[in-house]
């Protein structure tokens, strides 16, 4: 059966990857970014989308998400998957962050995760027979905490809340979870958002790579399907062991 999905942060990275991966199901997909990511709808549409829209929604401003979730509602007539990916990073010492980068990573990261999560589920209907599914993307740092990133690791800790509140009050129609990756090679790994120092750390794990945006898209391919019948309130870590709870 055809699905109808939200993924956000759908430009580039971990959330073009989810495009891709649900559009070669032959799903609906509503693709959103802060500008409407044109090439990743084009590419969702080749790889055999049954039905592709492009939004522009900045997801820390309650009016742009609530017009998306309209579109969305408009065209889908409801919606069965969430796969919210929208985020940004910062890294910085506590005593040189000011108050206004806080701020931004706080409005993004959160309550951009607490707007659209709201928004998604009010579209969506779901039964214990059929559930649908809100995936947040949180991440490995929201365990163990990293110095210099405290505003990033705060705000991904609350996604965790959200999602484990989220998968109690909507069970069993709706199934609420995180992913957690860990380093993932993407454009905010790159050396505009982290220093070369931190960027080595992420290498210091079992594993000793990035991961690639597609295998987080393969474990959200799978927590969409029958698989994840039987997962709600979780954070499930693909890390290369850099988390091992």
């Amino acid at each position: 059966m055809t699905r109808r999905v939200l993924i956000t942060g759908a430009h580039r990275g971990i959330g073009a990857a989810c495009a891709l991966a649900f559009a070669r199901s032959g799903d609906r997909v509503a693709l959103a970014d802060i500008r409407p990511p044109q090439e990743t709808a084009a590419a969702a549409r080749a790889a055999g989308a049954e039905e592709v829209l492009s939004l522009a929604c900045d997801v820390s401003d309650e009016g742009a998400v609530a017009t998306m979730g309209r579109a969305v509602g408009e065209a889908f007539g409801g919606l069965d998957i969430l796969v919210h990916c929208a985020g940004i990073i910062h890294e910085a010492p506590l005593l040189e962050t000011p108050v206004a980068d806080f701020d931004r990573v706080i409005a993004i990261n959160l309550r951009g995760s607490f707007l659209v999560g709201k928004t998604a589920i009010g579209l969506m209907q779901g039964s214990a027979d059929a559930p649908a599914r809100a995936i947040l993307i949180a991440s490995d740092m929201a365990y163990y905490g990293r110095e210099t990133f405290s505003p990033y690791v705060a705000s991904k800790h609350g996604v965790l809340g959200l999602v484990r509140s989220w998968a109690k009050e909507f069970a069993p129609r709706i199934l609420v979870n995180a992913i957690c990756p860990g380093p993932i090679d993407t454009e905010m790994l790159g050396a505009a958002n982290m220093s070369a120092d931190w960027r080595a750390k992420e290498l210091a794990i079992p594993l000793a790579r990035f991961g690639q945006p597609q295998e987080i898209a393969a474990l959200a391919l799978f927590l969409g399907g029958d698989g994840g019948r039987y997962f709600t309130g979780q954070g499930i870590g693909p890390n290369g062991g850099s988390v091992m709870p």
